[in-house]
């Protein structure tokens, strides 16, 4: 912990010393600080709340450019799910006309047994 303290303190004076800090008067050292602070402080949260979300675009794109379109899944996907419409539309026709055979069937011999 020492160490990370007179670390800190070389590059304060770094600092100071780089952009004639220690030249200024207390307010004028206290707005600089203030300016510095506030930068670092923006930097550190946009960091922590946008870096995540940007790191998974770039593996996304990583993902696309190595693997091709995700499209293709899609319209397998797509071209399954409408087979399997179009066998569950021909069950249900075929069902239909049956129940249709059969009912005119049944109308017919109604009929005739009235005649």
């Amino acid at each position: 912990m020492q160490s990370f303290v007179k670390w800190l303190q070389l590059k304060i004076y770094q600092v100071e010393v780089t952009f004639s800090v220690y030249i200024f008067t207390p307010y004028e050292k206290f707005i600089f600080w203030s300016v510095v602070f506030l930068l670092f402080s923006l930097t550190a949260l946009a960091t922590i709340l946008y870096l995540p979300h940007h790191i998974m675009f770039l593996v996304g794109r990583a993902w696309f450019y190595i693997h091709g379109d995700a499209g293709m899944l899609v319209s397998t996907s797509s071209s399954s799910t409408a087979g399997l419409a179009k066998n569950t539309a021909v069950q249900a026709l075929t069902t239909a006309k049956q129940l249709a055979t059969e009912t005119a069937k049944a109308v017919v011999e109604g009929a005739k047994s009235e005649l």
